[in-house]
């Protein structure tokens, strides 16, 4: 477990609510059963907003009690639902969320959630008087602050699971196989799985890579005898259908690849035990900052403690890929 901060209440809440929101990730109902049972053991009332900021702005907001998240903490999605609120872009709208929480007595509030939601979090906080918290919601690990991200270490097994029942068809037919996995604009989830599966080749948005060069490598791996299948592992990235055109140029270097998209099978299933860790850890420690005073933070982890992040860089700064990791994955597929 990670080491806590130690904080000292110094205010009161008649009553928090928490949200999810954007795309759901393994882990967000356990983050969901930390926070209300931290809360009522506090004192403190709880609310659940129903699918996102689009129930916080319709005013979708439900009592939680302890039998509210009995028996979730082993179930993937979210309890509360989720949504992408395109409105709650317009400070108006946002104005009427806020109001919303006061009318309902509600002081403060958690969301979980991606950088998206971290930012309608920031902006709620910024223009309003209510203590607004974050939690680091999603399986893309691409959140400035924080080592690990809620459902990251789940989705990189889902999609683990896949590859290796995929690599056995790759090896009975002498094939490589093109596996595209989630991970937005940024490349951790495929880097990560390309080193635990194995990986014949990573391909991520942060670097380029020569197509021409890669056909010559495979092809010299057949006749070397070095390999004639493997993975190849792809992150989506900015541009749709990149692995089915990665599949085109290295049909043009003589190989006969077949592409696998993993798709939105790496967000759900059972959280890990890992994610269920840290995302408990993560819900019960976003009460205890608010209980000390705390507003407009992000809670998230480094170092193998629990440590709060301004939303403010959160939403301006880009987490990077390690170069060192990713060198690792080049080095150990050559």
């Amino acid at each position: 477990m990670y080491s806590l901060p130690d904080l000292e209440p110094i205010r009161d809440f008649d009553a928090i609510a928490v949200l999810t929101s954007g795309g759901d990730s393994p882990g967000m109902n356990p983050a969901v059963r930390g926070v209300v049972r931290a809360a009522l053991n506090s004192g403190v009332q709880v609310y659940g907003i129903q699918k996102g900021y689009s129930g916080l702005v319709a005013g979708d907001l439900r009592v939680m009690t302890s039998s509210s998240v009995r028996n979730i903490v082993q179930r993937g999605g979210t309890i509360l639902k989720s949504d992408r609120c395109e409105a709650f872009k317009d400070p108006e709208i946002r104005q009427q969320a806020a109001a919303n929480l006061k009318n309902a007595g509600i002081g403060a509030l958690i969301v979980i959630g991606g950088d998206g939601s971290l930012t309608g979090a920031h902006l709620l906080a910024e223009e309003s008087d209510i203590a607004v918290i974050g939690l680091p919601g999603t399986i893309d690990n691409d959140i400035f602050g924080t080592e690990d991200t809620i459902g990251f270490d789940t989705a990189v097994n889902t999609a683990l699971d896949a590859i290796d029942k995929i690599r056995d068809t790759a090896s009975s037919h002498e094939r490589y196989f093109l596996v595209e996995v989630m991970g937005r604009n940024s490349g951790f989830l495929a880097t990560h799985v390309g080193i635990a599966a194995g990986a014949e080749m990573v391909i991520v948005p942060e670097y380029q890579v020569n197509i021409e060069e890669l056909g010559r490598q495979l092809c010299g791996n057949r006749r070397t005898g070095k390999g004639s299948s493997g993975i190849i592992v792809v992150a989506e990235g900015r541009e749709p259908g990149l692995t089915y055109r990665l599949a085109q140029q290295l049909q043009q270097q003589g190989e006969d690849p077949r592409v696998c998209i993993l798709g939105h099978i790496q967000r759900g299933g059972h959280p890990s035990g890992h994610d269920r860790v840290l995302a408990s850890g993560l819900g019960a420690m976003a009460v205890s900052y608010l209980l000390a005073g705390y507003n407009d933070i992000m809670v998230g982890v480094s170092e193998g403690a629990i440590l709060d992040i301004p939303l403010d860089s959160v939403i301006r700064y880009r987490k990077g890929l390690d170069p060192q990791l990713f060198e690792l994955a080049l080095l150990l597929h050559k």
